[in-house]
């Protein structure tokens, strides 16, 4: 098991968009600079939206480095969500300009990664550059859905961030699915199913 004081410097890494039926996964990895410390920190699902946008500008502005990432529609379908988030996780991680001594990983999966990694489950809560992660993850993949919204308002995507919504599944009966919709989630599969049996037919 790795330290968390190890010498050397430590990068958190967080995801957000695992559940969704639509849009990319993203996932940030984030050094933080214990010279400029950031009050307010955790994880981003308790925070409210204000909070994380005030935070997301401060993580950017304060921490040593930091990198956002994803993975697109099109792998999630090809590889499934988990390889999916790993695969953000780990271009997030590489994408860092400096190189850490150790990585922190929200949850209970590693990426495959070239620097010694470590899992921590809940970790968004305990470990301050993984709670700066989830909300550099969480607000980037937010913004992502605004433009979605403007693209495809029909959807609802500024309102439901492409969850699970009722909502979302009459949208998807009645319009279809977009590029941005994941086919291998099984509420997509049927409520197209769904829709086509009323002989409708789906979006590009």
């Amino acid at each position: 098991m790795l330290s968390w004081n190890t010498r050397g410097l430590m990068a958190g890494v967080d995801e957000a968009g695992r559940g969704p039926l639509a849009g990319p996964v993203v996932a940030a990895a984030v050094i933080l600079d214990h010279a400029q410390p950031i009050y307010g920190l955790a994880d981003s699902k308790v925070l409210s939206e204000r909070q994380r946008e005030r935070l997301f500008d401060e993580i950017r502005a304060k921490a040593l480095c930091c990198s956002v990432a994803q993975a697109s529609v099109e792998e999630i379908d090809a590889i499934n969500i988990l390889q999916a988030t790993l695969l953000a996780m780990r271009r997030a991680v590489d994408g860092l300009r400096l190189i850490p001594q150790q990585v922190l990983v929200d949850g209970n999966r590693l990426p495959v990664l070239r620097i010694p990694a470590e899992a921590v489950i809940g970790g968004d809560a305990k470990v301050a550059a993984i709670s700066a992660a989830s909300i550099l993850a969480k607000v980037h993949r937010d913004r992502l859905c605004l433009e979605l919204h403007e693209a495809h308002p029909q959807y609802g995507f500024a309102e439901h961030k492409g969850y699970c919504t009722p909502g979302h599944l009459a949208a998807l009966r009645a319009h279809g699915a977009c590029h941005v919709h994941r086919r291998s989630f099984a509420p997509v599969r049927e409520a197209l199913a769904g829709m086509w049996g009323n002989a409708a037919e789906p979006l590009p």
